[in-house]
């Protein structure tokens, strides 16, 4: 178990595009969007509770079959994951958060939802999740340098040059940000959202993973932080990654001893 452990947490460091073989209790293997969220959230960690975390993981994983079709990544949205930027100020439109997340849950209930409805629900969410996710604050800052340099070389005086930065930064900032969201927007709509919206309309583990979770989760952690800077951990990261873990797990059960059905 303890070569098999490090094996897995080496395979996490190095960001492997595929996990070590894994000796579950029914050898069933990890479906390939669990491994991308794992290794993306393992990266995204401080390292002070990166390895623990993917022990437990290890344990986790190795005690059960994996859980059936997308019931874990159904459970992880509503439960982690949307409750996360429905609580920052970049997060408006909380009805809609709200809604997704019901969609969610009714999924993890064994409720079925068609495409069509999940498309439309999930639009406005990554349209706000890529708006929250903008990096304003060095957008903000190459903007009023660029400006104030701008100002004093045209004969303004310093207060009068930070003013006017300041204003410009502002204007410049925002619009950058809403066609940072929008750009996306236009991507997503047909591409992302519409792959999301396939993926659970049918419950297919393969096109969740042609989805790129491991982009998304990072894209969630740059929104809540309120920065997109490279780099950068919060206290987000740390809820998303104990969230997966209990996602994966069966309901009523610990680390160790599930039974689930079957897996992806």
């Amino acid at each position: 178990m303890t070569a098999g452990r490090t094996a897995f947490r080496a395979a996490l460091r190095a960001q492997a595009a595929e996990p070590p073989h894994l000796v579950t209790v029914t050898g069933a293997s990890l479906p390939a969007w669990a491994w991308h969220l794992a290794a993306a959230l393992h990266d995204l960690l401080p390292a002070d509770v990166a390895d623990d975390w993917a022990a437990r993981l290890h344990t986790l994983l190795t005690g059960q079959s994996p859980t059936r079709g997308l019931y874990a990544v159904h459970r992880w949205q509503a439960g982690t994951v949307l409750p996360l930027p429905a609580r920052t100020s970049h997060a408006r439109d909380t009805a809609a958060v709200t809604a997704l997340a019901d969609l969610h849950t009714s999924a993890a209930r064994g409720t079925p939802t068609g495409q069509d409805a999940w498309l439309t629900a999930l639009t406005p969410v990554l349209l706000r999740l890529h708006d929250a996710a903008y990096d304003r604050a060095s957008a903000y800052a190459q903007s009023h340098t660029a400006a104030r340099d701008f100002a004093l070389a045209n004969g303004f005086s310093a207060t009068e040059a930070d003013a006017y930065a300041h204003e410009y930064a502002r204007l410049s900032s925002g619009a950058n940000a809403r066609a940072f969201a929008e750009s996306h927007a236009q991507a997503l709509g047909e591409a992302l959202a519409l792959a999301h919206a396939y993926a659970y309309a049918t419950d297919s583990c393969e096109a969740y993973t042609e989805t790129f979770p491991s982009a998304q989760v990072r894209a969630v952690v740059r929104a809540v932080a309120g920065t997109a800077a490279t780099g950068t951990t919060s206290p987000s990261t740390v809820r998303l990654a104990d969230g997966l873990l209990t996602a994966l797990r069966p309901v009523g059960r610990r680390d160790r001893g599930s039974t689930a059905d079957h897996g992806c």
